[in-house]
């Protein structure tokens, strides 16, 4: 997706999401700004692993670009928080949630990571978006670190329960994102372990997704069709959608 401008916007698209329709970015954060350093990540190397939040984009600048977007160009279906790295490290993603709110009808949606999900404080602030897709790619500590190789002290036992309890009190639509990496996390084994929670999370569906463009490491490959086709049959009693490399 590229940026609309110059690099100290925050806006980029729109584009036409194989999964939200006619989506238009907005990305809060300082590039490459995240929590994870995935091997798959098709933003690039992250080059600030941190935990910490700030504004990184004022919510006025925010604002204002929306509507120099609005103004020049037909509305998008959805407002979609992503980027370059994990938009829930904005310090004021509630405060530009709730104005936006306010001021379009659009539908808006959160891609997340997760790491985030275990402040009660980040799960109260995203709570009026419409669309949650959050991430979770591995459960046994040892693959999890492999595939997202996080900032020290992020656990997946954390990242689950910061999910069930964000499921308790969330009533848009969650969609539970698992990113497939060859070799790693679509064993028997840690495929169990995701369905199990899954089972306990109860997400709207699922979504398996594949490398579609060049990754972190040369070495991640695309999910093939006929392995997909297993993986989706394996999860058949969720509503999943598979997205494999165009």
């Amino acid at each position: 997706m590229a940026r609309i401008g110059t690099n100290n916007n925050c806006l980029f698209g729109p584009v036409r999401s194989r999964r939200l329709g006619h989506s238009l970015g907005i990305d809060l954060i300082k590039f490459k700004t995240c929590t994870f350093n995935c091997v798959f990540c098709e933003c690039g190397k992250t080059t600030n692993l941190s935990g910490q939040r700030a504004v990184y984009m004022p919510t006025a600048q925010v604002l204002s670009e929306l509507a120099e977007f609005y103004a020049h160009h037909e509305a998008p279906q959805v407002l979609t928080f992503s980027g370059g790295g994990e938009p829930t490290l904005a310090a004021n993603i509630g405060e530009v949630i709730r104005e936006l709110k306010k001021l379009y009808p659009q539908k808006l949606c959160l891609l997340t990571n997760s790491s985030l999900l275990s402040d009660p404080a980040v799960r109260q602030e995203i709570l009026p978006v419409d669309i949650i897709i959050p991430s979770l790619n591995a459960v046994s500590p040892e693959i999890f670190n492999k595939i997202n190789r996080p900032l020290a002290g992020i656990r997946p036992a954390a990242i689950m329960t910061g999910l069930l309890e964000l499921r308790k009190i969330y009533t848009g639509q969650l969609f539970l994102e698992i990113f497939i990496v060859p070799g790693l996390n679509d064993t028997l084994a840690e495929l169990t372990l995701l369905k199990d929670f899954v089972g306990k999370l109860q997400p709207d569906g699922i979504q398996l997704n594949s490398l579609d463009r060049p990754g972190v490491e040369d070495w991640v490959a695309p999910v093939t069709p006929e392995k997909m086709s297993e993986l989706k049959d394996f999860f058949k009693e969720f509503k999943t959608n598979c997205y494999l490399a165009r």
